[in-house]
């Protein structure tokens, strides 16, 4: 058997092994492009929810093993075969110095860039958050949920982004066309919040997502939002509240991670900050109905 090399990579280092939700075939097909034995990753069981998988490139075939996160003696431990560990870092760091079936871990595939540009201004809601201007170019380094990834920009600075306020980057591409602000509604209910497409063809206004400006912020709890696009939550979630394009929301949580709470149709319960836009009294009033009845308006089937 060949002598162990030291491992020339940082276990401590979860960005650089942790690939997140990945489905088997996509680890394969990254991991078979490579020629050296040993090379691994980590991402998600797709089957057993909290569980992840270690995927590693052997003589030729990529092997799965299968790390299940469980709780022993008041505390987490993750089990590879008959072997328990306090967490990732040391599972990964034994494996360096033995043998999975015909090799040790040597290093991390490497990740492939990926840049995102702002489509409009972000000015940041938590001290997490990473600032960044419509047209600014982004690195992608994790996507940990659906509409907060962690993002760096040029200056090296690193933070949280809301997904809705990006779109890919391809620096081959002349395509890179961003959103900008409309100029307004018309009304004297104040500016509108809705978003037009610079390109060749304008789409419909009814998916495009909403910009949070310092004033929705800053504004008073609760308040009520108008539903902008539709969603049929998941059978399972039973706190996610169904929208329908025109339902009037009492909002009455602004959370960070983009998922807000809320009351409509008598169902408290939270939804995506994307699909709603904030409605001032005169809008609600323009129909001399006021917030109660206008919510019971579009509580009638």
């Amino acid at each position: 058997m060949e002598a162990l090399d030291v491992a020339a990579f940082d276990v401590t280092d979860k960005d650089s092994w942790y690939f997140g939700p990945m489905s088997r075939q996509d680890a394969t097909k990254i991991l078979m492009n490579e020629r050296e034995r040993g090379v691994f990753l980590v991402r998600d069981s797709n089957s057993i929810i909290g569980d992840y998988v270690l995927c590693v490139r052997e003589d030729a075939k990529v092997s799965n093993y299968i790390i299940n996160k469980a709780q022993q003696n008041d505390q987490i431990v993750y089990r590879i075969g008959d072997q328990s560990f306090e967490n990732l870092p040391k599972l990964l760091t034994f494996y360096t110095l033995h043998y999975l079936d015909t090799t040790p871990l040597r290093r991390p595939v490497a990740k492939k860039t990926e840049l995102v540009i702002g489509k409009f201004d972000f000015e940041g809601m938590d001290q997490d958050d990473l600032p960044f201007r419509r047209g600014e170019v982004l690195t992608v380094i994790h996507k940990h949920e659906d509409e907060w990834w962690t993002a760096k920009n040029a200056m090296g600075k690193i933070g949280q982004i809301p997904v809705p306020y990006i779109q890919k980057y391809d620096e081959s591409s002349e395509d890179n066309f961003i959103e900008r602000p409309s100029s307004g509604n018309g009304n004297n209910c104040g500016s509108s919040n809705n978003i037009v497409k610079q390109s060749r063809t304008l789409p419909s206004m009814e998916n495009v997502p909403v910009i949070l400006q310092k004033s929705d912020l800053n504004r008073k709890l609760p308040a009520y939002a108008r539903v902008k696009q539709a969603r049929v939550p998941n059978a399972y979630d039973k706190t996610a509240l169904k929208l329908e394009v025109g339902n009037i929301i009492k909002v009455t949580k602004m959370n960070i991670n983009g998922q807000w709470e809320g009351e409509l149709k008598g169902k408290k319960g939270h939804f995506p900050f994307t699909h709603v836009e904030f409605v001032d009294d005169c809008e609600l009033k323009t129909n001399n109905q006021t917030c109660s009845e206008q919510t019971e308006t579009h509580d009638i089937k």
